[in-house]
Order: C-alpha cells, then structure tokens, then sequence
C-alpha cells in the first residue's frame, strides 16, 4: 500500500492566541463553511484521546474518525488521527508559531497511508499542487472569518 505526505505553511496577520483555537473541531466550524462533525465525547474542550467523526470531509474521503493524537497548547500544536476503515489512515499535523508583527505562521502537514485498494487509488492521485491549493483556501477562509465579525468558541 501506498503512503504520501506533504506540508505547507502561510502567514496570517492575527496573534497565534487568535487562530491556534480555531484548529480544532468547534473552530472549524466558525470558519469552514459547511463543515461539522459529530461529538462522540459530551465535551467541546480538546485534550488528547478526544475522538469526533465527520461525514464526507477534506479530500474526497468517506466518514472518518478523528482521534486526537497530541495536543500541545502551550506550543500551539495539535495532531489528529484521521481513520477511514475503508480507505485510509492519517495524520493531520497544525502548528502555529508567532511571528515577530503579530502575525502567525501556520504549518500543516497531512500523511496518508492506503489501507484498502481504493485508499491506494486517493493516494497514488493525490498531487503536491492540489495539496497546496487546499491549504491556500486554509488561509483565504481564515482572511474572511477575521473580516466578519466572530463569534467565540464555546
């Protein structure tokens, strides 16, 4: 089976404390449109072992199950498991890091591994370029939040 992995990182000008509790299953939802997920845990606070499942999300996948791999706020850092039974697993890794204006700097990297022939076949066709371009849309939704008035994560 087959794995692939990539990373791309963008500039945002927002403190880090602004845009690191957006990475995470209720910040998403204030800025991804469309997108929500399942709580399995009677919570909204992430910690590590947290799980959530989304339907139909990111890169054509079936439903997954998310399980939260790390969590680091002090570093602003999070890493998700993303399992798909029937397709693939991966890691969804988000840091972010404070730059010197009061900008933050967003790194995310993705890894996919094929569990199944049809995960191979996600696998073997997901392209660097479409990768980039789905980050890029990471950065134009996040400008667009922070143009509106927003809300607060609960």
């Amino acid at each position: 089976m087959s794995t692939v992995s990539y990373t791309s990182e963008f500039t945002i000008d927002r403190p880090v404390d602004d845009i690191f509790p957006l990475m995470s299953p209720e910040g998403e939802k204030l800025w991804v449109p469309n997108w929500d997920y399942e709580n399995v845990m009677n919570s909204t606070e992430l910690s590590e072992d947290y799980v959530f499942v989304t339907k139909t999300h990111d890169h054509g996948t079936t439903d997954a199950v998310w399980i939260v791999k790390r969590y680091e706020p002090s570093r602003h850092e999070v890493e998700f498991y993303k399992v798909e039974p029937d397709d693939k697993v991966g890691t969804v890794n988000v840091k972010c890091a404070e730059e010197g204006d009061g900008a933050t700097r967003v790194s995310v990297t993705y890894k996919y591994t094929a569990i199944s022939k049809r995960g191979n076949e996600f696998v073997n066709g997901f392209s660097e370029n479409a990768y980039h371009d789905f980050i890029k849309e990471w950065k134009q939704l996040l400008e667009t939040y922070f143009q509106h008035e927003r809300p607060e994560i609960n």
